[in-house]
């Protein structure tokens, strides 16, 4: 099933939906990280979560970044995603492993500890950014997640993300939210069936295993409450925004010296992309043409 962003609502527009299949993008970011098995689900994880989050804006160009500080070996975790289905990020530690937990399932709230802070970033395309930091409350991602979105945007939500990897690869990936707008919020008997199928449903990761499609999965939760699913699929992949030239401009913050010195001391210089892995080569010349238009526009 291609990687897919479907959108619904139920309950009269009292309940609004959302799930995402990333199995394919997760398995790109898996393969350019060169990534763990515990590395791949915490990614995954959040790419998922990213692309949940910015669905839910308006403008075009809007994007969400999402950071995950914690204690663990993992390190730092960076995802930016937008509303245009686009996402990239990675881990700092790719390579860190661990053994699983005693149900069998990755560690993931090990790797990425369960002390540090969750940062979420909203960009809309003007003004300053929006921009909200909260405790972790396991490392789990899912559940640090839900509590940003109890905690910050203040609308009870059910957010639930999953990554299924094994030696192949990554078999199944993706996630959904729920969230119970406050015209539904009162009606307590709604609230709580849906926190019962919540609570009652199979993993995420098992369902699309077993076949079941989005609109599958939201017909069994929201199936008998007025459940309507937009007509709209959206394709979401793996991308990243970076180029030649704009590596070619971040080369500018070092400064004339540090440019000087890559001439001089290595006819040039090599850059990679953080969020993609993918490798830049700056050659002795185009060093040369930099430092020329910086000096240039100093003696302005």
């Amino acid at each position: 099933m291609a990687d897919q962003l479907i959108r619904a609502t139920a309950a009269n527009g009292g309940i609004r939906a959302v799930g995402v299949i990333t199995t394919r993008l997760t398995e790109e970011a898996r393969l350019r990280h060169q990534l763990s098995f515990v590395a791949t689900a915490a990614l995954g994880r959040t790419m998922a979560a990213a692309l949940l989050f910015a669905s839910s804006m308006k403008r075009e160009g809007s994007r969400v970044n999402i950071r995950i500080k914690g204690d663990g070996p993992l390190g730092g975790i960076l995802v930016d995603g937008g509303l245009d289905g686009t996402v990239r990020g990675y881990v700092e530690h790719p390579d860190v492993e661990l053994p699983p937990t005693p149900q069998g399932k990755l560690d993931v709230g090990g790797a990425v500890g369960h002390n540090g802070y969750l940062y979420v970033i909203r960009d809309v395309g003007y003004g300053y950014p929006y921009s909200s930091t909260v405790e972790l409350v396991s490392g789990e991602i899912g559940d640090d997640l839900t509590h940003y979105l109890a905690t910050s945007e203040q609308t009870p939500s059910a957010l639930i993300v999953g990554v299924f990897v094994d030696e192949t690869g990554v078999i199944a990936s993706g996630g959904l939210v729920i969230q119970v707008l406050p015209k539904a919020a009162r009606d307590e008997e709604l609230v709580e069936l849906l926190e019962a199928r919540l609570a009652n449903l199979a993993g995420f990761t098992t369902l699309l295993r077993s076949g079941k499609s989005l609109q599958d999965i939201f017909e069994q939760l929201l199936g008998d409450i007025g459940l309507e699913i937009l007509p709209e699929v959206q394709l979401v992949r793996f991308h990243c925004g970076c180029s030649h030239e704009k590596v070619l401009g971040a080369l500018k913050l070092f400064g004339q010296a540090e440019l000087q010195d890559m001439i001089e001391q290595d006819q040039g210089a090599e850059a990679t992309c953080d969020f993609c892995g993918m490798k830049y080569q700056a050659t002795e010349a185009e060093l040369v043409q930099l430092l020329a238009e910086m000096r240039a526009e100093s003696s302005r």
